[in-house]
This record gives C-alpha cells, structure tokens and sequence, in this order.
C-alpha cells in the first residue's frame, strides 16, 4: 500500500501500519471505509480522519494531484468502529476540481472536510519561505512520542508537556519516517498526520504552570479544525522540519500556524490548527481520561 514490501501486525503502532489504514477501502463509486489507530487513549485522531479523506478523494480523482484540505472536527471517532468516507465531488473542470467529505460513523457525521485538487501546471513564477534558523535534527531533543518507523526530536525544549517548560509560543520539530511512501497520496496523507500533534503544546508553552500533561485531566482540550495545503513537489528523504507558531489564544480557542520543509530547506507544506482549551467541566471529569475528546 505504501510502495513497499513492509507488513505490520494488526493494531501495531508503525507507520507502515498507519499508512495502511489511510488507504481507504473503496465500496462503491463515492464511498469509502477505513480502519483505525487510537493509540493509547483509545480515541482517534482528527488528522487520521483528515489523511483518509486526503487518500479517498485522490482515489475518487485519478489523476489529480490533491493540494489543500480543510477539516472540521465535530464528535469523537471510535476506534474499535469503522468509519465511512462519502466522498461528494463538488467540481471537476479540467484543470481544477473540489470535493467535500462526509466523515461517517455508525451513521453519525463526526467530520467534515474540503478538499481542493488539480491537474499540476508548469512555473509562471516560484518563491517559498525559507525554514526557521534553528538546531539541526543531531543537536535536537528526543521526544516521548511513540511509533514505530517515526522518530522525533524537539529543538530546544525537553519535554514539551511540562507546565513548567515555558518560552515563546513557538515550536520546531524534526520528524523522520521509515517508510516513506511512493504515491503521492500517501505522501500528502502521512504529511498531514502530524499537523495537528504539537499545536497546542505551542499554545501553552508561553503560558506558566500551564502544559499538555494536564490535557484531559484538568484542562479541556481538542483540535477541532486543520487546514494544510501541498507545495509541489511533496517528495524527500531524511528529516522534515515541523515548525509552529500560536498567533492567539482567547475566548477556549487557540490558532497555530505552521510549515513543513525537507531538510534541504524546501517549503513542502503549510499548515494552520484551530483548537480548544478550556476548563475542564464537572461532567467530562466522570468521563475517564482516556476516553475523552
């Protein structure tokens, strides 16, 4: 599924397993079914039902390249359940196409994502961002995040779930895969799984005795939307520098922007999260941990 020759036990966290399940399963012309990882606390990522849609729509679209997806994130997904992708091609011109996604589950709607896609086109003009100036991957801190094929390293911060850990409201990550997909579906797809996975730790970090290990134990928090679009060419090898940024937190809700470059210093992504942080309610504190949102 990934262009390799790599298997995974079932319920394994890799990333060969991962990519397996944002390979969605095609059963009928518009619809899709896909499998789930929810890891240690049982609930499934928002950015897991965001690469499916990418993969199910590119399936939908053969052809196109898919360049930009907007999630909205609205009930929790169970991950013992299957989930059902409907797939509602909006446009499709020669050039440009659109589709929008309904995340099902058991009949219930629990996301809902844009997606824009397109027949690639030479240069007319080319510019991109050039990557933060910080420390490189060998200089950078290993952090507890755990699957098998992914390594990260934080730069400059121990522990990025520390109330105690506190600085800017800024944060940079090198991830490495093995393996890396081959299609570029599953590229885009395995890009856009760790979108939204230090967003809210970036929030936090500017604040004191404030951090990510009181998420769901005291504090409330959830992602609940991720918008990312794809810069051509997607492809690299080695590392990729995850680099994010809070511009605003207020009102529950945080906004984190943030780009992802090849090691090399080509912009291959960029990417924006909208999340919620708030007090955590007397009736989600008799919900156990592990299983709140």
């Amino acid at each position: 599924m990934s262009g390799t020759e790599e298997t995974s036990e079932s319920g394994e966290s890799s990333v060969t397993r991962m990519l397996e399940i944002f390979d969605v399963v095609p059963v009928g012309p518009n619809t899709f079914v896909g499998a789930n990882d929810g890891g240690s606390r049982k609930v499934v990522d928002g950015t897991q039902l965001l690469a499916q849609s990418i993969v199910a729509v590119a399936k939908r679209l053969p052809g196109r390249t898919i360049r930009s997806a907007h999630a909205v994130f609205v009930r929790v997904v169970d991950p013992d359940e299957p989930v059902e992708f409907l797939v509602d091609v909006t446009h499709e011109g020669r050039s440009i196409a659109a589709a929008a996604v309904a995340v099902q589950q058991n009949g219930r709607r629990c996301a809902s994502i844009s997606i824009l896609a397109d027949t690639p086109a030479s240069d007319v003009i080319r510019h991109h961002a050039p990557p933060p100036r910080v420390t490189g991957p060998a200089e950078s801190i290993a952090a507890d995040m755990p699957m098998a094929g992914r390594e990260l390293r934080v730069v400059d911060v121990a522990d990025v779930n520390d109330p105690a850990e506190v600085g800017p409201p800024e944060l940079s990550a090198w991830l490495r895969y093995e393996p890396i997909p081959v299609r570029d579906d599953l590229a885009k797809a395995l890009l856009a799984h760790f979108t939204g996975h230090l967003s809210v730790s970036t929030t936090m970090r500017a604040h004191d005795g404030v951090g990510t290990s009181q998420a769901h134990h005291t504090i409330s928090t959830a992602v609940m939307t991720v918008t990312v679009s794809f810069h051509e060419p997607v492809g690299w090898d080695g590392w990729l520098l995850y680099s994010h940024e809070s511009t605003q937190v207020g009102a529950g809700m945080s906004y984190v922007r943030g780009q992802v470059h090849t090691e090399d210093g080509r912009l291959i992504a960029s990417f924006t999260q909208e999340a919620m942080i708030r007090p955590l309610r007397r009736e989600h504190a008799m919900i156990p941990a592990s299983s709140r949102l």
